[in-house]
């Protein structure tokens, strides 16, 4: 056995586990977030919390078992997947213990027990995804199944006495005390349908139709009248959306993504271009004739007239937000030391504005570079896939969470109306946080296939550290 020769040996060994990498990343996302805590607390009352501990541990503990849950249910999966959704997630626990904090005379007795609770059945569901989905090609079987489950979640809080409006929203449905909102995991079930119905049909999308020219140049190469429909039938979902259920962010969300991974299909722009010509069009109609799009559109231009400014659903909250952040400047108050905890949802739709306060521009642009080291590992998933159902899966996931991320920050920016949409896995709420966490599960999933080495590569691996030995 000796004797072998070199050139028997692999030429390419199989992808390291990375998973001690993995662990480190892991234990420096506990310790930020019970640095935070500390640090809010000693900017509150002057003295370490001992929630620092109690909350803190109980964060670390569940991310403990996350990663050794990875070792063995996905060895292979991308190192930094689980590493930053723990970070975001541990920065939104801090931050929700931080507003609980003073809301309460006696910083001992608050807590972010709930969003704990959710951190933890969000775990569960991630694992769930990651053991029993093996191979997510599985998914293709259920394509219109999907489509449809899509479209009841959509419409439930639609359905009268089950529907729920919530600050000019209908998003929320309630069953006895408990609340859901059903779009969170609406948006998974679209993404499995669009994954499914475009790896089958994008032969067919791609095929060119009439060019529109002006001389000799070709300015857009429009599909064939017939393929339209697809198209249309998103477009007419997403219109429905805002008029029905008055939710710009999800609408915009969801005919975003269709969009995205249409083109990812297709490699055709002219789809990009229909989609959003037609969305424009809806969407001003629709500003036309119905009033609360009117009063949001309103709420985006003069943000900073007094009319508007006290008017009920006013522009007051977005202007606190506007002046929060200025005041942050390059490095924030501090944790603890700011005022936007006492504005409307600081610890939801607003809490990328907190933590702008708090923690500065330095503070927000590390959470935006992690977000987006998140999504670049979800493409690079996309990229690594050998099918086309999971490229488009992949990419369909890391379009949603990307566009999540623009949708809060456009809004609280005024570079889009503000929508009243939560940050991935920061803000306060169990629905968008056990959706994200499903998300996860999906992209751990396809990328531990993805670098998973084939059966044998593994046993010439074991043989050629026999031959080593």
């Amino acid at each position: 056995m000796s004797s072998t020769s070199a050139s028997e040996a692999p030429t390419a060994l199989p992808p390291v586990k990375r998973r001690n990498a993995e662990l480190v990343l892991i234990i420096f996302a506990i310790g930020i977030t019970m640095a935070g805590i500390a640090l809010a607390g000693i900017n509150l009352n002057g003295r370490v919390p001992s929630a620092m501990w109690t909350v803190g541990l109980t964060f670390g503990a569940l991310s403990a078992a996350a990663h050794v849950a990875m070792r063995f249910v996905a060895p292979y999966a991308d190192p930094l997947i689980l590493p930053c959704t723990l970070f975001l997630n541990g920065i939104g626990v801090a931050m929700i213990w931080r507003i609980s904090a003073a809301e309460v005379e006696d910083i001992e007795r608050a807590g972010a027990g709930m969003q704990l609770v959710w951190t933890a059945v969000g775990l569960i569901f991630c694992f769930l995804i990651i053991i029993f989905l093996k191979d997510p090609r599985v998914l293709q079987r259920y394509t219109y199944i999907s489509g449809l489950v899509a479209i009841v979640l959509l419409m439930l809080p639609a359905i009268p006495g089950l529907g729920r409006e919530v600050y000019g929203a209908r998003l929320w449905i309630g069953i006895g005390p408990f609340t859901l909102q059903p779009s969170e995991f609406a948006k998974i079930a679209l993404v499995i349908f669009l994954a499914s119905y475009l790896m089958s049909k994008r032969q067919v999308l791609q095929i060119v139709g009439k060019p529109i020219k002006i001389g000799r140049f070709t300015l857009i190469e429009l599909p064939r009248a017939r393929d339209m429909a697809p198209i249309l039938v998103g477009w007419l979902l997403a219109i429905g959306m805002l008029v029905l259920l008055t939710d710009l962010g999800t609408s915009l969300l969801l005919f975003g993504t269709f969009l995205a991974m249409l083109y990812v299909a297709t490699q055709r722009s002219s789809w990009v271009t229909i989609g959003l010509v037609l969305f424009m069009v809806g969407a001003y109609v629709a500003y036309l004739i119905f009033w609360h799009v009117q009063a949001r559109v309103n709420i985006w231009i003069n943000t900073f007239d007094q009319d508007v400014y006290y008017q009920v659903g006013g522009s007051e909250q977005l202007v606190k937000g506007l002046i929060g952040m200025a005041y942050g400047g390059l490095f924030g108050t501090g944790l603890g030391a700011g005022e936007l905890h006492s504005t409307f949802a600081s610890d939801s739709d607003f809490i990328l504005a907190t933590i702008g306060e708090e923690l500065g521009l330095t503070g927000l642009l590390t959470i935006l570079m992690v977000l987006g080291l998140l999504v670049e590992r979800g493409m690079r998933m996309a990229l690594a896939s050998t099918g086309v159902f999971n490229k488009l899966l992949a990419s369909g996931v890391a379009f949603v969470l990307a566009y999540q991320v623009f949708i809060v920050l456009g809004g609280l920016t005024r570079v889009i109306p503000l929508t009243g949409s939560t940050t991935p896995f920061m803000s306060a709420g169990g629905s968008a946080l056990m959706a994200n966490w499903i998300m996860v599960g999906i992209l751990l999933r396809i990328s531990d296939n993805a670098r998973r080495p084939a059966p044998q590569a593994i046993q010439d691996e074991g043989a050629t550290q026999v031959i080593r030995r």
